[in-house]
């Protein structure tokens, strides 16, 4: 089996616009002759890979800890595909897919809220994306507000640069942040190798 780490480093990756910026500090450090190393960081749920649960955009919608760990892991579909997805693009997609979809973009693929309406009257669980946003910078709202009305969690900046189109075992299980609207989470693929049972 091939693992597949598809995950940005939450320390380096840039905060969303707007976000505020990753700190790290070191409250202890062996290197100043302490006897062991101890680091605290401050950062938006939202920096890096992460997971959007729900409650991002409806008020009554799951918080990260309160939606099925089942929805994190299983089988998924990595498609390519450019620009800003309708809902017909969608239409003609979700016929290919699994119930957790990761689309790779570069980074400049978005759902629009068309898009997002499809999904939702789907029975996808999931759904993915290498951009920093689900959404268009010129319509986040919309987009967001229609996958959380469905209950549907949203993967967001993921590194899909050296994955093939195909079909995976998803595993993104999101760190426990009990009432909260986001947390990051370690994405991997796993992928078997040919001609292995």
């Amino acid at each position: 089996m091939i693992i597949h780490d598809i995950s940005r480093d939450a320390l380096t990756c840039p905060a969303y616009d707007g976000d505020p910026e990753t700190r790290v500090e070191h409250i202890k450090s062996m290197d100043d002759l302490d006897e062991y190393n101890l680091t605290a960081i401050t950062m938006s749920t939202h920096c890096g890979t992460h997971i959007d649960a729900p409650l991002h955009f409806n008020e009554e919608g799951s918080p990260i800890d309160g939606l099925r760990l089942n929805t994190f892991y299983g089988k998924c579909t990595v498609i390519t595909v450019e620009g800003i997805l309708t809902g017909d693009d969608m239409d003609r997609l979700l016929p290919y897919c699994k119930r957790r979809i990761l689309i790779r973009g570069g980074g400049k693929t978005y759902l629009s809220h068309s898009a997002a309406i499809v999904l939702a009257e789907s029975k996808v669980v999931l759904v993915g994306t290498d951009a920093d946003s689900i959404a268009p910078p010129f319509d986040e709202a919309k987009p967001h507000r229609e996958l959380a009305r469905a209950g549907i969690a949203v993967l967001e900046n993921l590194n899909l640069s050296a994955i093939d189109d195909g079909e995976y075992e998803l595993c993104a299980f999101p760190i426990k942040l009990g009432g909260l609207e986001a947390a990051p989470c370690r994405a991997i693929l796993l992928e078997m190798e040919k001609g292995l049972n």
